[in-house]
């Protein structure tokens, strides 16, 4: 008597815990329908489009309200299978699939009622199946299941005979470019199906299918048969009819013979106007292509054109501002030295080029002809200068010149002073102060010096080797600036206290000669 007390009190517990379950069941799935707000429908039928048109997939929210600033997404059998992102007002490329790039478009012209379609162009095999319409708020979503079917008709069937077999005559069927897999059906002259011997069918690269079918034609009472090729989606059939000729069958008839000969004529005849007539039309096809792809051609070259000319303007825009830029604060500004030559006179000076060649010209002897230079030159000229200036010396202004010192491994270059003819020191040599830059193997340094002492003394690192130096002169503002012509950029400057005297060019293959007590 306990134990049934106890299960009877067992079994209530047990009822009333699955009466709370149902309840809570039942209380969630409310929230969750009130939370969700909406739901998303599709079409209750398949879209059908033909092979290679565009195709429109409807989608539409319910009950109806805007979806504009919801995230639109397409997609095929996962969410990672994108066709097109929507969100934010604009369409998002990053995830779609490359075979739908450049083919989808979401048509929102009713988006603030909640309509919209994905427009697919240029339908392929590819596409056909299932697209998921799915909408996102938030953290609440729905979706619909849209069914695209791709219908592809293919070629007219072709029939012909393979002659005699088994008591009968073979006959084969063949078509391409069908999509999905097509039904074959043979017929006899009054409509009665007749059965396959054989059929094969193939999918070619674009996932069209090529469909054979052969059939043996026994009963020589039968004049023709029929293949029919029929899409499963749309219905649609293409039919080919064959005449079989007499002597495949036991009985022959003179006239039938007769018959079949002409026939055979005829359909030879067909082919052959078939044929020129493909051929003219292929041509014209050909030539129509021809001048399709010559206009594109000359289109492409005219927006090139326009492009590189557009280009053009904006770099000859940008360059006139940057100098301008350039121009109201040129001093300070150290690049550029075409720019800096605006502002500067050209120096005439000219260059001993029969000292410059004797020095430069045999790579194999350069140690031995350095020297022999050194001695030629300086007894010579005294300081061993190759520049002549062909015009007054420097007392005011601004100058420049360009040096070419390609190929050389010593030298120097920059200007020298020359004190006054009042100081009364003019035709001695060691009261000439130098400011110049100095190459010896490869090292560079800039120097300020008499040949007796070095009054400024600073080792320079030049990552490209100079070929071409520029040298700016500003009297005035007691400015030398050396610049590398090679990559624009500026080497040294030397700013002076002031200048005591006229200004001269120098230059020489050689390092200065200073006494024993200074040199480096």
């Amino acid at each position: 008597m306990v134990h049934q007390s106890q299960l009877c009190i067992f079994s209530k517990l047990l009822f009333l815990g699955k009466l709370w379950l149902c309840l809570l069941l039942t209380e969630g799935l409310k929230g969750r329908a009130k939370v969700s707000g909406f739901s998303v429908k599709g079409p209750a039928q398949p879209i059908m489009v033909l092979l290679g048109a565009d195709a429109s997939l409807p989608c539409q929210l319910s009950p109806e309200q805007s979806a504009a600033h919801m995230q639109i997404r397409w997609y095929r059998a996962k969410l990672s299978s994108t066709v097109l992102v929507y969100q934010n007002g604009q369409e998002q490329g990053g995830e779609q699939m490359l075979e739908y790039r450049g083919r989808t478009e979401l048509v929102g012209d009713s988006i603030g009622k909640g309509a919209v379609a994905l427009l697919i162009q240029h339908i392929r095999a590819s596409d056909d199946g299932q697209y998921r319409c799915h909408f996102k708020d938030g953290h609440i979503f729905q979706e619909a299941i849209v069914e695209l079917r791709v219908i592809g008709l293919g070629s007219a069937p072709h029939v012909y005979t393979m002659g005699p077999e088994d008591r009968g005559i073979q006959v084969l069927c063949s078509s391409g470019g069908w999509f999905p897999k097509p039904r074959v059906q043979w017929r006899d002259m009054v409509g009665v199906k007749l059965p396959s011997r054989s059929e094969s069918q193939t999918q070619d690269g674009d996932g069209l299918f090529h469909v054979e079918a052969s059939l043996v034609v026994t009963d020589s009472s039968l004049d023709n048969v029929t293949c029919s090729i029929q899409n499963p989606f749309s219905g649609q059939e293409k039919v080919s009819t064959i005449f079989l000729p007499e002597p495949f069958f036991p009985r022959t008839s003179p006239w039938k013979t007769a018959l079949a000969g002409t026939l055979t004529l005829l359909v030879l005849l067909l082919v052959g106007i078939s044929y020129t007539g493909w051929r003219e039309h292929k041509a014209k096809e050909r030539e129509v292509k021809k001048r399709q792809e010559e206009s594109h051609e000359t289109e492409k070259m005219k927006r090139e054109k326009e492009a590189a000319l557009r280009a053009k303007m904006n770099l000859k825009a940008e360059l006139e501002r940057q100098k301008a830029l350039y121009n109201e604060d040129w001093k300070k500004a150290l690049l550029y030295p075409d720019w800096r030559k605006e502002h500067f006179q050209p120096a005439l000076v000219t260059l001993n080029h029969e000292s410059f060649h004797q020095n430069n010209s045999d790579p194999e002897r350069e140690e031995d002809v350095r020297e022999e230079t050194r001695v030629l030159l300086c007894n010579k000229q005294g300081d061993c200068n190759l520049i002549k200036l062909g015009q007054k010396e420097f007392t005011s202004g601004r100058h420049y010149w360009e040096v070419d010192i390609e190929d050389t491994d010593e030298w120097t270059l920059g200007i020298y002073e020359k004190p006054t003819e009042s100081s009364g020191l003019l035709s001695h040599l060691p009261q000439r102060k130098f400011s110049v830059l100095e190459k010896k193997r490869c090292e560079y340094r800039a120097l300020t010096c008499s040949p007796q002492n070095i009054f400024l003394e600073e080792p320079l690192l030049i990552e490209k080797c100079p070929r071409k130096i520029v040298i700016f002169l500003d009297y005035e503002d007691r400015d030398i600036s050396f610049c590398n012509m090679t990559d624009g950029t500026h080497i040294f400057s030397f700013t002076q206290a002031k200048f005591s005297g006229s200004l001269y060019p120098y230059f020489k293959l050689i390092s200065m000669e200073l006494s024993p007590s200074v040199q480096y």
